[in-house]
């Protein structure tokens, strides 16, 4: 069974004590490779770290996320493409737009999600797009662009004409995580409508852990449990499902593949 996690913050505090079993019990369920999402220029460091500790199989992103824009994105950024031109990532990310805790920073927001999604277009790399709350502000911006990068809506849980907006671009896929498995989700009703093509795997972790870990911390090893409930969802085997989003994946992140 080859699996990809296609965005976890393995790099995060909360897996200090136990990374190193995290990645064997990834890798006893399958789990070749994990992406690496950045979040701020505060962990980079931890990030580059991380990568550096699994060779081959952690993958880092470069980028700025949304929660993390404020009065200092300028020089934010500036750190940020520094990065960028130093050396080969996998991708950009984890970039976007979250209009649900705060909208203070609305305006910084597109101007930093507008930026990063030219930078991806000028490197060729894929983008992990964060949207919470804020598909028409992402869709306009995307709309505007004279040119698209290929990427993922990171932990896709929006409405059927969301994902068939997302799709019409023919650049993205919808990355399904452990929301797929909460009771009240009606993210399995809107998957049901949506070919397989357009799926890749991933856990989020240590965030939005599936049931029956909802509310605890969450690791790459459980994305086998998002994997399952998918493959109930789309009543196909779970052998179809993973091979499915492994080749889904690696059209997305064309540097695995290398």
């Amino acid at each position: 069974m080859k699996l990809i996690d296609t965005h976890c913050h393995l790099f995060s505090e909360e897996f200090d004590n136990d990374r190193e079993q995290c990645i064997r019990n990834a890798e006893m369920v399958g789990i070749e490779k994990i992406l690496l999402p950045n979040i701020d220029v505060s962990s980079i460091q931890r990030l580059y770290e991380t990568e550096q500790t699994y060779p081959n199989k952690c993958f880092a992103m470069m980028g700025l996320h949304p929660t993390s824009v404020n009065q200092n994105y300028e020089k934010e950024l500036v750190i940020i493409h520094q990065e960028l031109q130093k050396r080969e990532f996998i991708g950009i990310g984890e970039i976007g737009m979250d209009l649900y805790w705060d909208k203070t920073f609305l305006k910084e927001q597109k101007m930093v999600f507008k930026t990063q999604l030219e930078w991806a277009v000028k490197y060729d790399y894929p983008v992990s797009i964060h949207c919470r709350d804020a598909f028409d502000e992402i869709f306009s911006i995307l709309s505007e662009m004279p040119q698209l990068p290929k990427g993922v809506f990171h932990c896709f849980t929006g409405t059927l004409e969301q994902a068939q907006k997302i799709i019409q671009y023919q650049r993205f896929k919808l990355g399904i995580g452990g929301v797929i498995t909460f009771k009240k989700s009606t993210l399995p009703e809107v998957l049901k409508a949506i070919d397989g093509t357009y799926f890749v795997l991933e856990t989020d972790a240590p965030y939005l852990a599936p049931a029956p870990y909802r509310g605890k911390r969450n690791e790459p090893a459980y994305i086998k449990i998002i994997a399952e409930k998918l493959a109930q969802v789309k009543q196909v085997s779970i052998d179809d499902i993973i091979q499915q989003c492994y080749q889904n994946t690696l059209s997305i992140f064309t540097r695995l593949q290398e």
